[in-house]
């Protein structure tokens, strides 16, 4: 008697359920979240967090925390975070832009945050790992304090090994496709870690990652792209007169990076005076100096209700009033050598236009600590959203080359700014993608979310897009979530903008 063959549906059923009983099975449990203090909620999805050794005779230990995907996780891209400084945390990403929750302040001092769930989590669409790099950043650490000496390169280097180690611990994930996003100083982060990434896949090197490619916002690139972008920006933005931009133009001979006369110098110099009271990480936004919050009352009076309503977001609960970004300022990009952080700059000072105490009061809390599977040891003192325990030198140069070669390589690249943050201006970002000399394939056109222009885009050959936020500053999901979510679902599902 013939048997009768299965059909493929059948040999599908067996498929995922395979999958769901790898998923139950495999994952360590012991970094299975239970419980998250603040949240009383029911999670929509599982949450793991703990921590990766990648040098056993150092100690040195990077922290994770692991969002599944709220759609089908057995499928859904596994997507890496990594927030910038050099020296910031990626719970920056976590709990301010498109993290699970949305973070209401306490109201007590004593209280913890309440946290409700954020309807523009980038966990809808994927899976996220939220990655604390270097050592010394965040939760991570090493036993070997010689480790928070480091670079751009040996950065890299070590990401990379925790991202094999880490897919050993999640087998059941190695399938989905996987990209790497970050902004500011992930600029530099990401594609340095793309690069090792798929040299491991050239050599062989296992797990083998399936790699599809990465997202970079507002990112640091090139000395000579950044250093120039400011300028043009604030002229474009209305913020310095066309006299002066004339005149600092002719003075300069379009270099404003590296001013090689004292008349450049001079004219720059009234380009820092013009904007020098705004909040350079976004323009809308007002800046304050001092360690204690005041409100600006006056605001909706000096500012037309369109401009206002230019900044406005989605997000259910207040973005921060105050910004944290990069270091370095005005016109002084990023340089082969030692790049500063704000506390080392100003002795563990304030930091001009930031306040983090929602994301410093609750990863500070006991309780907190131990839900997440925090080590007592991970942290000197108190958790800082950006440390000045590293020391980081820049040490791989221009950006541009790395993202040539990933891209020549059949790796997708999605390059986005938000058009109001003058930390890394969106100008720079055109610049430099237009320079790589490849052929235009999507002409400038503004792109929709909702019904509504949500900014601009230009695509290229060789899966390069370009991509501006209408409103953004310099943490794009921060102040646009609604738009955030939808270009990085359609960028992770291969869509067009």
């Amino acid at each position: 008697m013939v048997k009768p063959e299965a059909s493929p549906i059948f040999y599908s059923i067996v498929y995922f359920l395979l999958r769901f009983v790898l998923l139950a099975y495999s994952v360590p449990q012991t970094a299975l979240i239970t419980q998250i203090p603040g949240f009383s909620g029911t999670l929509p999805s599982k949450h793991y967090s703990g921590y990766v050794t990648i040098d056993e005779s150092h100690g040195k230990k990077l922290f994770y925390y692991f969002v599944e995907s709220e759609g089908n996780p057995l499928k859904d891209p596994v997507v890496l975070w990594l927030n910038g400084g050099p020296g910031c945390s990626s719970f920056d990403g976590f709990v301010y832009e498109h993290g699970p929750f949305n973070f209401e302040a306490a109201n007590q001092s004593d209280d913890l945050p309440k946290l409700h769930l954020n309807p523009y989590s980038w966990s809808k669409v994927s899976n996220i790992i939220y990655l604390d790099s270097p050592a010394g950043v965040g939760l991570s650490y090493s036993k070997n304090e010689t480790d928070y000496i480091t670079g751009d390169v040996k950065t890299a280097l070590d990401s990379h090994i925790f991202l094999l180690r880490w897919f050993e611990l999640y087998p059941e994930y190695l399938s989905n496709p996987f990209f790497i996003s970050g902004e500011s100083y992930a600029g530099v982060y990401v594609p340095t870690l793309a690069y090792e990434v798929v040299k491991g896949i050239d050599t062989g090197v296992k797990p083998i990652l399936n790699f599809k490619g990465y997202l970079v916002g507002n990112g640091v690139t090139d000395e000579k792209f950044d250093g120039n972008a400011l300028v043009p920006f604030a002229h474009g933005m209305g913020l310095i007169s066309d006299d002066l931009f004339e005149e600092v133009s002719n003075a300069c001979k379009g270099n404003f990076y590296q001013p090689l006369s004292e008349n450049c110098e001079s004219k720059l110099a009234k380009v820092d005076a013009d904007i020098s009271g705004l909040n350079i990480y976004d323009i809308l936004e007002p800046c304050y100096y001092d360690t204690d919050t005041r409100e600006v009352t006056d605001i909706k009076i000096r500012l037309p209700s369109s401009f206002l309503q230019l900044g406005e977001t989605d997000r259910p609960l207040p973005v921060r009033k105050r910004m944290l970004g990069r270091a370095w300022p005005f016109r002084a990009p990023v340089r082969e050598g030692i790049v500063p952080t704000w506390p080392q700059l100003l002795n563990s000072r304030s930091v001009p236009c930031t306040d983090d105490e929602v994301a410093t009061s609750w990863l500070n809390s006991a309780a907190v600590r131990k839900a997440i599977h925090a080590d007592e040891e991970s942290v000197a003192g108190t958790w800082e959203l950006c440390t000045g325990r590293i020391s980081f030198r820049h040490d791989a140069g221009s950006m541009i080359q790395y993202h040539k070669n990933l891209t020549l390589g059949g790796y997708r690249a999605l390059i986005f700014s938000g058009d109001h943050d003058m930390c890394v201006p969106y100008t720079g970002s055109e610049a430099w993608t237009r320079s790589m000399g490849y052929k235009i394939v999507d002409e400038w056109r503004p792109w929709t979310s909702n019904g509504q222009v949500a900014g601009y885009t230009q695509g290229y050959e060789n899966n390069l897009t370009f991509l501006t936020i209408k409103g953004a500053g310099h943490t794009v999901p921060e102040y646009k979530p609604r738009e955030a979510l939808d270009f990085y679902s359609r960028f992770l599902a291969g869509k067009p903008m």
